[in-house]
């Protein structure tokens, strides 16, 4: 596969990637179908958890300035996204339509929680 730069990074290849795991792995890992979305969440919530208790354990400096702790952080975010793209394939959520909801979402939230200062 090729790889693309880190401004080209992003979740049309996360999704490529993922779903070449899926498919060598096909029959050891369990499927990406609707069906098994809730466990694909549940996996992603530990992964979050795990990233969290690296904050815990360790605290925020360290996951700046120890190189070792700080590929182990990104490792357990990497986590993260590999069941949230595995989620997204379960439910047959493309990126487009990702990213047409999550500009909806984003110009919402724009708009919310005005403070004196930005609501001229």
């Amino acid at each position: 596969m090729e790889s693309l730069g880190a401004e080209d990074f992003g979740f049309v290849e996360m999704q490529k990637m993922q779903l070449e795991l899926q498919e060598k792995y096909r029959g050891l890992w369990e499927p990406v179908v609707p069906q098994k979305g809730k466990n694909k969440l549940l996996w992603m919530m530990i992964e979050a958890g795990e990233a969290a208790d690296i904050i815990k354990k360790d605290g925020a400096e360290k996951i700046i300035d120890n190189e070792e702790t700080r590929r182990h952080f990104i490792e357990e975010l990497t986590d993260v996204m590999m069941y949230f793209n595995d989620i997204m394939s379960c439910f047959d959520i493309s990126v487009e339509e990702f990213k047409q909801i999550y500009r909806m979402k984003h110009n919402k939230n724009m708009e919310r929680w005005q403070s004196d200062d930005t609501a001229q």
